[in-house]
């Protein structure tokens, strides 16, 4: 176990921050060359490691989310805690390849596939062309020990442009703000009822007849929006009493012109949970309205859907492109990557079996989000996944650590499948 702690705080001292990882693409080349394996690399700077008879392939990716102070990462071990000083750790999925590295030591008989830009889109992934050999391919990138991850939601964006008309208008204008929403993963969140920002603020322009001069809502576009704010024209005065129940700060402020914007036009949008697996205990399909701006007769409003089954993504994404073009807004899908459809086989069957030998217990579970697995499935048909990894909490903050122990059971889990 020693050896994999220190194989991770040999590569924190590699930069690998989303698209500025080349430190750590040539560290991970000359590493495998150096233990005798065999290198490929594709224009998408993804890396295959090969032994000529490989039993599985293991895959992780090489990028991290650098937040504070990182890629300058000061590691720190605190009992059965691994975390980092001031920064994000990058155990997602860093300490995947300190795993990858401890079995390159070893001589496995294994294919080592590491995957480049993944926080950033899934962008290695996406642009694979190397020559896996593997029937079956264990990705590394869970955050729960115990459990085996067997299929995952598929997504694409949508975003809708209109341009309007603006009216010049005599009356009352007033700043509409609300904010510190919780917020929230809008994949894995999306069935915890938590309020949407944009949609909260847009039913109560509705409810109290308003006209719209701006709006800006929303942080990210894989984000249940926690802030948004507009400023309106109001036919009568307003006060903080009729908006008391959504919290919504109220300031009288000049303008001129209104934007001619249907509200409906916004609010029409599906948003939430649009329907539940029958066979997993899992969101099977959802909407969520990320981004809302309209300044200066400009409409632009970003929509993200998730399913677990691509064609009803994909049916589901045409019927608000053909609806919405007919309202005269001009439709753009964009970032499309495939679900990972659920299956049980040998080989989950026998992940399955080998975290039950050594946990006790094992749960096969489907996400909710996109995950590598989604995109690779599609691109390597006839291979068999599954995808594990130790318990790692606040992954992406200056909070995230990893728990030393989780590695090393979830270590030997695969040292069990390759028996």
């Amino acid at each position: 176990m020693q050896e994999i702690i220190d194989n991770f705080i040999e590569i924190s001292k590699v930069p690998r921050c989303s698209f500025k990882s080349e430190k750590m693409e040539l560290f991970l080349r000359d590493f495998a060359k150096k233990q005798g394996y065999t290198v490929q690399v594709d224009g998408a700077k993804n890396i295959l490691v090969s032994h000529r008879e490989p039993k599985m392939s293991l895959q992780a990716h090489y990028d991290m989310v650098c937040v504070g102070s990182a890629p300058a990462i000061e590691t720190i071990i605190e009992g059965n805690i691994l975390k980092a000083k001031d920064s994000s750790l990058g155990a997602d999925n860093g300490m995947a390849i300190a795993m990858m590295m401890q079995l390159m030591k070893e001589q496995a008989a294994l294919e080592f596939l590491f995957t480049s830009d993944e926080e950033v889109g899934l962008i290695g992934a996406k642009n694979l062309d190397l020559p896996i050999q593997s029937k079956y391919l264990l990705n590394l990138d869970s955050e729960d020990e115990g459990e085996v991850y067997i299929g995952c939601a598929g997504g694409v964006d949508l975003k809708f442009t209109k341009e309007l008309p603006t009216v010049s208008v005599d009356g009352k204008f007033y700043k509409l703000s609300i904010g510190n929403f919780p917020g929230g993963h809008s994949g894995v969140d999306i069935d915890k009822g938590i309020p949407n920002a944009i949609v909260t603020l847009a039913n109560s322009i509705k409810n109290n007849g308003l006209k719209i001069v701006s709006f800006h809502g929303g942080e990210r576009i894989n984000s249940i929006p926690a802030n948004a704010s507009a400023i309106v024209f109001a036919n009568s005065a307003l006060d903080k009493s009729k908006f008391a129940d959504n919290k919504i700060e109220v300031e009288a402020c000049d303008s001129a012109k209104v934007t001619a914007f249907d509200i409906d036009d916004l609010l029409g949008l599906p948003n939430g949970v649009l329907e539940k697996s029958e066979v997993f205990d899992v969101v099977q399909s959802s909407a969520n309205i990320a981004l809302a701006d309209i300044e200066k007769g400009v409409v632009t409003i970003e929509l993200s859907l998730r399913s677990l089954d691509t064609d009803e993504l994909m049916h589901i994404a045409k019927e608000l492109e053909k609806t919405y073009k007919t309202k005269g807004f001009e439709v753009t899908l964009n970032d499309k990557y495939p679900g990972w459809k659920p299956q049980l086989n040998e080989f989950t069957k026998r992940v399955e079996q080998a975290t039950k030998d050594i946990f006790g217990e094992c749960e096969l579970k489907v996400i909710h989000a996109g995950l590598e697995c989604g995109v690779l499935s599609e691109k390597l048909p006839n291979v068999k996944m599954a995808s594990i990894g130790p318990n790692i909490r606040f992954p992406h903050s200056t909070r995230e650590y990893v728990e030393l122990d989780s590695v090393k059971r979830v270590y030997r889990v695969v040292k069990e499948l390759l028996k």
